[in-house]
């Protein structure tokens, strides 16, 4: 099991994705290499060989892992394909004009993963796994752009930009940012964003202690948090999707674990349209506010009050 956990290590370090560092993963970067359990990285070698007489004949004959025939597909498409994608394998070396779908298919290790590999567990294997990433790139970061092209930007009032993970959620939380902070709170200072996958993506711990707030491992903060200095206003915005305006309970929530803050606090519910509003307005509080993005401009204060001349 040692041998496989540092196959394990290699194809981590050598930029693999999570997916293809797995233990079929590790046995078929063994099986490539040519070794056993008990022989060192130094001596591996370069044959080129096929799933199932070839990789998985190896296996089961050195690790004791016998896969059913059907498994030749998953060695295949979700562990041979990635390793030719990173650089670590060459698909049909030996015959290159061989078709896609030829039994006769087979793979070896690059002379770059060779070299490389053949340093483990040695002082010159970083330097070695440094020069294989530069020259051919880690498969991790290159699958996680194509993520990343999903994600959803933010681009906050002094220029920095975060990257909110993708969903409906975090298109609400950015248009807040974009349409209703200008226009609403102008210059105000972003002091908490919470991320779907990261809830303290942007936290400004300093700035919530100038406010008097002080938070536990426990308390909760709205979507966002921002403050207008001017007009010592503090900004609470819940981004509504599919749960979670500023309901009553909420409202008082948040009040007892802002009641050391030292600014006006503004609670708003923020939703992407009215269709998402009106599902939750039985459960919106009353001394809150209302921002639909579709209609950026305006607010619906459910405070009547303050705008009648009531004795």
């Amino acid at each position: 099991m040692a041998k496989i956990e540092e196959a394990q290590d290699i194809l981590k370090q050598m930029g693999l994705p999570p997916p293809q560092q797995n233990e079929i993963s590790a046995l078929t970067l063994l099986a490539l290499c040519g070794i056993g359990s008990e022989d060192d990285w130094s001596r591996i070698g370069r044959e080129s060989l096929g799933v199932s007489k070839g990789i998985m004949a190896l296996i089961k004959d050195r690790y004791g892992k016998e896969y059913a025939p059907n498994t030749r597909e998953t060695i295949r498409r979700q562990v041979l394909h990635q390793f030719v994608q990173a650089g670590l394998v060459d698909y049909n070396p030996n015959h290159p004009d061989l078709p896609t779908n030829s039994p006769r298919a087979h793979y070896a290790l690059t002379e770059d993963a060779l070299r490389t590999i053949r340093t483990y567990g040695t002082r010159k294997w970083k330097r070695a796994c440094k020069e294989f990433l530069s020259v051919h790139g880690s498969l991790r970061d290159k699958y996680g752009k194509r993520k990343s092209h999903r994600l959803v930007p933010v681009r906050l009032p002094e220029g920095r930009t975060l990257e909110l993970s993708p969903g409906k959620h975090n298109v609400v939380q950015a248009a807040v940012v974009k349409e209703f902070l200008p226009r609403f709170a102008p210059g105000a200072r972003l002091l908490y964003l919470g991320d779907t996958a990261n809830k303290k993506l942007h936290l400004d711990e300093e700035g919530l202690r100038e406010l008097g707030i002080v938070l536990t491992e426990h308390d909760k903060l709205p979507d966002l948090v921002f403050y207008d200095a001017d007009k010592n206003r503090l900004f609470l915005v819940e981004a509504v999707t599919s749960h979670g305006p500023m309901s009553p309970k909420r409202h008082m929530e948040l009040e007892e674990v802002l009641s050391g803050c030292t600014a006006k606090k503004v609670f708003v519910s923020a939703f992407p349209d009215f269709t998402e509003f009106r599902k939750h307005i039985r459960m919106i509080a009353w001394e809150t506010e209302v921002w639909i993005a579709e209609i950026p401009d305006h607010i619906i204060h459910y405070d009547g009050e303050k705008f009648l001349a009531l004795p």
